[in-house]
């Protein structure tokens, strides 16, 4: 079982961005070189001694790490003083990353608390022409030209980044119990319409909720990806095809929530013009699928988790009314969908969160309130609405 896992082996995952190819994203890392990347992640979960995986999944050619730091973020870049730790690999400062393949560093003793704000600092002295990245810039990160990582504040030449690069997961030996959450899903997952810099994607608000209670801590790790899909690629990898990387293979993994499937329904239902829609449309291939076809991708994913002794929890998908992809079918294979997620018995519990979003009045369309103003995402206080609506004992 993972639970036992997390306990035998100690480490277990807090935080996590689910790698993508130049491309496959809504935003992406230029080609650069001799550069520093800085950024910020926000645990979930504490520990007293922390590693870092890098990847270089989608790289082209091996990646060389030339030195990588980290410590505790303090505002605007800086670091707090006395926090900062070299990295290292196998015992050296210095990496060479094949082809298609993560790294692990080495661990180093540092004390985080839940919810703290690490900066993670990677020179990379060699010219990188294709970064393996998350397409997301709600974490601050900047590129700094040379070799910067033990740069105690943010130099003038630093430049923002227009998503995370090459960093996918920190995981922490925590002081006592506990077990990693993995939420599955797309941009909803990945917050967007959310305030950058806030932390106000609903897993980071359930992390708060989660950090808060008594008993066992429960980390929970992000792994949306926006414009994803179940069943076809298109942004990222589909989740069926990634669901043994970005799930299964996280340490102490206890619980998968999963939302996921709107992308499928909407692009496969959505008006086809000659129009920016068309174009749209054409970035995300595979043949349209029913709600039959989404359900048998859930059926899936629902395996696969309990053959690792894990614990699945559908969510329904949100409503979509108003939207430039919005179609009456598709609507109708949602509420289809939904009603298996609700009643068909194959996840092991359900989170309405439907039920959460859709208004009284137009149940099609999100509440007004919820609505970052494309009647698709949500903003602040409709992520805090679905994180709220959690109830936490399914986590106990």
């Amino acid at each position: 079982m993972s639970q036992m896992n997390a306990t035998d082996q100690g480490w277990v995952r807090t935080w996590s961005a689910s790698p993508q190819a130049p491309g496959a994203s809504v935003s992406a890392l230029e080609p650069f070189a001799d550069a520093t990347l800085r950024q910020v992640v926000r645990l979930s979960g504490g520990g007293r001694r922390v590693r870092v995986r890098f990847t270089n999944e989608y790289g082209t050619t091996p990646l060389a790490i030339g030195a990588a730091r980290l410590g505790l973020a303090a505002p605007g870049g800086a670091i707090e003083p006395g926090t900062d730790r070299d990295l290292t690999f196998a015992g050296r400062p210095a990496a060479h990353v094949p082809a298609g393949a993560p790294i692990l560093s080495d661990p180093v003793d540092l004390p985080l608390a839940a919810l703290s704000q690490l900066s993670i600092s990677l020179y990379l002295p060699g010219r990188v022409e294709t970064c393996t990245s998350h397409g997301s810039d709600l974490d601050a990160g900047w590129s700094i030209p040379g070799n910067a990582v033990a740069a105690p504040a943010l130099p003038d030449t630093a430049v923002p980044l227009p998503a995370q690069g090459f960093v996918s997961a920190v995981e922490v030996l925590p002081d006592g119990p506990a077990t990693a959450v993995v939420t599955l899903g797309d941009s909803l997952t990945d917050g967007a319409g959310s305030t950058p810099g806030t932390g106000h994607r609903w897993p980071d608000l359930l992390a708060g909720r989660l950090a808060g209670r008594d008993g066992p801590a429960v980390h929970v790790c992000n792994q949306g990806i926006s414009g994803n899909r179940v069943l076809n690629d298109g942004f990222g990898a589909s989740a069926l095809a990634r669901f043994d990387r970005d799930v299964l293979a996280t340490p102490g993994l206890s619980h998968v929530v999963v939302l996921e499937g709107s992308n499928d329904l909407a692009i496969s239902f959505a008006p086809r013009d000659d129009g920016p829609m068309a174009e749209f449309l054409a970035m995300f291939p595979g043949a349209p699928v029913t709600a039959d076809d989404l359900i048998a991708g859930y059926h899936q994913l629902i395996a696969r988790a309990h053959s690792h002794g894990v614990k699945i929890y559908g969510a329904t998908l949100t409503p979509y009314g108003g939207s430039d992809v919005f179609a009456p079918a598709g609507e109708s294979a949602r509420q289809a969908v939904n009603g298996w997620i609700r009643t068909g018995g194959g996840f092991d519990a359900v989170l309405d969160f439907d039920a959460v979003w859709r208004d009284p009045g137009d149940p099609a369309r999100l509440r007004d309130e919820f609505d970052a103003g494309d009647h698709l995402h949500g903003n602040d206080a409709g992520y805090r609405a679905l994180a709220d609506s959690v109830d936490l004992a399914l986590f106990a």
